[in-house]
């Protein structure tokens, strides 16, 4: 079933609808616009001189956004070690969408702002210091696509009281926010990293049971990353395939480090082992171009190699170049291409940034330009000060976004089809795969661009 989503104005994308209802009070009270009343008759012009001809009616242009600034603040890794490349397309995302409103009028007639800082997402004392200083400056929100240690985060925004609209993607602060829902219940994020996992082996039951792939064997080797995060994406996918009644068998499970630029070893263990699936559970993308490149060079005939969701980051498909051919991964928080939503979207980004099909991100443009027009519609209906009627009204409120239905009432959005039934229920769970240089939606199917296709070391 297809998505219908409302999305903010920009050129060829249509006006947000809270947007658009919403207007400045100078002229809340106005029961119709001048421009919309018809205009006074002209006078009979003159014989001897010709008749100028009417002006075409044109509709009136949103009144500029002129009110008190509201304030989002956001911390992003600009110069660190890590994560710059998911914190660039946030950003990017982010101010499409602050473009987007204010350019219609902005949230009651007051333009958004951002406040940026840069952040270190590896230690507790970067990520502390970061918030801190936004907090500092009184912002109205906060948005973030992830900090490797988000308790840190949580704890600084937890305190301070406004939206915390995160992409963390961490099965563990969730649970820390369900423990105390009073005291983190401004904290509103992605579904969890574990369906990366438990998702993943859904996904090859769903393949191999249509037809699509036949598997060699029904072994899975998992190549496990060092964080928190890739230890508990591999716990689920450890789960998944013990709960699957001996359709799929868990084979080795092979230990990497951050920074693994020589794979060979790696490689070496898995041509042993030749499993029919290669899991590399890893979310550094130029990392796991060095895996693709090495892979593609030397491969274990006929595996399916999934590589999670680093691929999404936009220099995977840069350094990888034609090693990328085949490789699927996935994404809790994607971008779609089949719907005219989908489509107008992307056109609004690439315009705004440069970038197409193949150079954008896929996974952080669409959650925070999404995240950005969750908190405007919460703010046209509520005081941007007042930061417990926001979170309520955020909670309380669910909205159609580019990622799919968002709903905040639990803090954490469903995902389909891991937690509800239909895409008309929560944000979508994409599998992409590349094919002819770009990444292309494979499922769910009824989404999908096209169907699975053999990778070269497949035929």
């Amino acid at each position: 079933m297809k998505r219908t989503r409302l999305m903010a104005a920009a050129a060829s994308v249509a006006v947000l609808s809270v947007v658009l209802s919403a207007c400045s009070s100078s002229d809340s009270g106005d029961a119709a616009s001048p421009a919309a009343e018809e205009p006074a008759a002209a006078e009979e012009p003159a014989a001897e001189e010709p008749a100028a001809a009417e002006p075409a009616a044109e509709e009136a242009a949103p009144a500029e956004a002129s009110g008190e600034p509201i304030t989002i603040g956001l911390p992003i890794a600009q110069s660190g070690p890590a994560g710059i490349a998911d914190h660039a397309d946030c950003l990017n995302g982010a101010t499409l969408a602050k473009d987007q409103i204010n350019g219609a009028g902005g949230v009651n007639g007051r333009p958004i702002e951002f406040s940026v800082t840069d952040l270190d997402i590896l230690t507790p004392e970067g990520i502390t210091a970061g918030f801190q200083k936004l907090t500092g400056e009184g912002v109205a929100a906060l948005v973030s696509p992830f900090v490797i240690i988000p308790p840190a985060a949580l704890e600084v925004a937890a305190t301070y009281g406004a939206p915390y609209m995160s992409g963390d993607t961490n099965v563990d602060v969730q649970v820390m926010r369900a423990s105390d829902p009073a005291k983190y219940g401004n904290y509103f994020v992605d579904p969890p990293e574990t369906y990366y996992g438990s998702g993943f082996v859904t996904f090859l039951t769903n393949l191999a049971d249509s037809g699509s792939w036949t598997p060699k064997n029904n072994k899975v080797d998992i190549i496990r990353g060092d964080t928190a995060y890739n230890q508990n994406i591999a716990a689920a996918t450890v789960e998944a395939i013990e709960a699957s009644g001996g359709k799929w068998e868990l084979g080795e499970i092979i230990d990497i480090t951050a920074g693994t630029k020589d794979w060979s070893p790696v490689l070496q263990k898995l041509a042993a082992n030749d499993p029919g699936v290669i899991m590399v559970d890893h979310w550094i993308g130029a990392e796991l171009a060095s895996f693709s490149q090495q892979f593609a060079a030397d491969p274990v005939p006929g595996s399916l190699v999934y590589l999670q969701y680093g691929p999404s980051q936009p220099e995977y498909l840069d350094i990888a170049g034609d090693s990328a051919e085949g490789f699927v991964w996935g994404t809790v928080i994607g971008t779609g291409n089949t719907s005219a939503e989908d489509k107008a979207f992307r056109e609004a980004y690439h315009a705004a940034t440069g970038t197409d099909d193949v150079t954008m991100g896929m996974v952080y443009p669409a959650w925070c330009y999404d995240m950005v027009n969750v908190l405007a519609q919460a703010w046209a209906n509520t005081d941007p000060a007042d930061f417990a009627a926001v979170n309520q009204y955020i909670a309380s409120t669910p909205y159609q976004g580019v990622t799919g239905y968002i709903d905040f009432a639990n803090g954490v959005t469903p995902s389909y089809p891991n937690d509800v039934a239909s895409a008309a229920e929560g944000v979508t769970h994409y599998f992409y795969q590349v094919q002819d240089g770009r990444h292309t939606v494979i499922e769910p199917a009824d989404d999908a661009e096209a169907p699975f296709t053999p990778a070269p070391w497949m035929q």
